[in-house]
């Protein structure tokens, strides 16, 4: 039983030490500005997007006029 607790605890330590480590020198943001990030950009940047100019107005969405809307709204 006192053996069980040790190794609870000593595991509870190290996983304390170890995120105390991560957060003082701020490691998960330096994770994320320098290898994350310019990743996700160089990935994000090849994506193929449609062109929104090159729609033809007719095709966007129906928006409805203030008269339909007071059609709808129950009174």
């Amino acid at each position: 039983m006192g053996k069980t607790i040790w190794k609870i605890l000593s595991v509870l330590g190290i996983t304390y030490i170890i995120l105390f480590i991560v957060f003082y020198f701020d490691l998960d943001g330096k994770f994320l500005y320098y290898i994350w990030e310019p990743n996700a950009v160089t990935r994000y940047d090849k994506m193929k997007r449609k062109d929104n100019l090159k729609t033809p107005y007719k095709k966007k969405e129906n928006v409805m006029s203030d008269s339909e809307v007071e059609k709808r709204t129950i009174k």
